[in-house]
């Protein structure tokens, strides 16, 4: 049955060139919205100068270009979003549910990464300071469509967390919430390391009065020491010429079962096989697989 209203996103980082793990997501996220006719749009999430990388944002889009990952629309640069992010800091300042915070990086480590609210009613002024959202003392859940159901106590998991940095960078989470509900993302397809992310963003939500998405987490691909296959950890760029058989190993990798000839297939067709045989029922519960085993 066909579900106009789905409206899907990939969201990539440009501090590096996309590798088979970027690829994962992609192509998970693209497929879910193009087997039930749905919008799939391309978000540079270029919030980090310090990490990114010259060129990376181009590099990325051509990467999905020769991958045949065609996105509807205009991408959106999250660096051209900061004023809208500001306005929604101010008015959260002004009504008491966010405030500055000066601790240091190891003063938080010290409570093993879950912020205790130091600087709550401290009154800091709101300038050369980091900015935290008041959590409630709630438990946030939701029912992922591969992982189940997961759910977070906010205060006890979480804690207070920044959504603008001490150096005046705007924080994933503020900014993932805010984008999603102004290009009405319906559907969220993405990696697993994103999971524990998502009762922050359902609080969000809550507070701007936007509808939940539906979620889908996909495995993660790890080396075989167990780090996380990505960017900065030995991760080789995709490469045009090798779209067909890396497409395939994708499917693989995400419970598809493509045949054999498909990595002899032109990508366009390889995709149309995918798009018409695709089964979210198919990808692994596992949070993370090992790439050695695809």
């Amino acid at each position: 049955m066909k579900t106009p209203a789905y409206t899907g996103r990939f969201a990539p980082t440009p501090s590096g060139y996309l590798h088979f793990g970027s690829l994962i997501a992609a192509l998970a996220s693209f497929l879910d919205a193009r087997s039930v006719g749905g919008r799939w749009l391309v978000r540079m999430e270029d919030l980090d100068p310090p990490r990114e990388q010259p060129g990376a944002a181009d590099a990325i889009l051509r990467t999905l270009e020769s991958y045949g990952l065609e996105w509807d629309g205009a991408v959106l640069y999250q660096s051209q979003r900061h004023e809208a992010y500001q306005a929604i800091i101010d008015q959260w300042l002004r009504q008491g549910l966010a405030y500055a915070c000066t601790c240091s990086r190891k003063t938080v480590e010290h409570y093993a990464g879950i912020y205790p609210g130091l600087c709550r009613n401290a009154g800091h002024p709101w300038h050369d300071a980091a900015i935290r959202i008041r959590v409630p003392e709630l438990r946030y859940g939701f029912d992922d469509r591969v992982q189940g159901r997961f759910e977070q106590h906010l205060g006890t998991e979480a804690g207070d967390f920044v959504i603008r940095r001490r150096d005046g960078f705007y924080a994933y989470q503020l900014a993932v919430v805010l984008d999603d509900g102004l290009q009405g993302v319906t559907d969220i397809v993405r990696g697993a390391d994103l999971l524990d992310s998502t009762p922050r963003q359902l609080y969000l939500q809550e507070l701007l009065g936007l509808p939940a998405p539906r979620y889908l987490h996909v495995p993660l691909i790890t080396q075989p020491d167990g780090h996380k296959l990505g960017k900065s950890y030995r991760s080789p760029p995709l490469e045009a010429g090798q779209a067909p058989a890396l497409l395939t190993r994708a499917l693989r990798a995400l419970g598809q079962r493509p045949p054999d000839t498909l990595e002899h297939l032109p990508v366009q067709e390889a995709l149309q096989w995918a798009i018409e045989h695709w089964s979210p029922s198919s990808i692994p519960c596992k949070r993370a697989l090992p790439e050695a085993s695809l």
